[in-house]
């Protein structure tokens, strides 16, 4: 099931808004140099391939589109990244079908308009290893951006926050971006310690 307005412009006018680099450094995507990320619609490899680069761990790279996932793997072949899993998968309808606590963190960029943002949340939240993190960028709540959803399904920070912490997360920072993607806001969030009832 794609997302709604799921749709990429070109390649070039897409790498063109961010300086991944930059975003996957300013969102701790990588604490320690073996962890293991989940990216949650991994488009043309924007951060995929930076967040590699910062980790010997796997990076189970997500996305409906099989075009999509084919060109992410030239492209780790290309680079010499073997640490890259990329995988045609409706996460949305069937999960990641990754275990539960299996990831040191998770990427969720650009996506949270669909139309049940909290069940994406929460399979995030399934995955992720207790004090395991999560990071979010979405385009600002603004109509002048040049992309980005309509302002009608567009999330606001405070949206994607509530969302976040309905799914169970802890709210850790709100991240300027202004440096890295001028139309972006982002945030991190971790995944507590198990609740009491986790533990049964």
């Amino acid at each position: 099931m794609k997302g709604r307005e799921s749709g990429m412009p070109e390649e070039d006018a897409w790498q063109a808004f961010y300086d991944a680099e930059c975003i996957v450094r300013k969102l701790d995507c990588v604490k320690d140099p073996a962890d293991t990320i989940a990216e949650f619609g991994c488009g043309y490899g924007t951060f995929t391939l930076p967040v590699a680069k910062r980790t010997s761990g796997l990076i189970h790279a997500f996305d409906i589109e099989p075009d999509l996932v084919a060109l992410v793997d030239r492209k780790a072949r290309d680079a010499g990244l073997a640490n890259i899993r990329a995988e045609v998968r409706d996460f949305l309808k069937e999960g990641t079908g990754l275990p539960p606590g299996s990831t040191d963190h998770a990427m969720v960029y650009n996506i949270l308009h669909i139309e049940d943002p909290i069940a994406l949340l929460q399979e995030a939240y399934r995955i992720l290893k207790p004090g395991g993190s999560m990071s979010i960028i979405h385009w600002n709540y603004d109509p002048s951006t040049p992309r980005g959803p309509s302002m009608h399904i567009r999330p606001r920070p405070e949206q994607c926050r509530a969302w976040a912490e309905a799914a169970g997360f802890m709210f850790v920072r709100d991240q300027d971006l202004s440096e890295c993607c001028r139309y972006h806001y982002g945030m991190l969030l971790m995944r507590p310690d198990p609740m009491p009832d986790e533990l049964q």
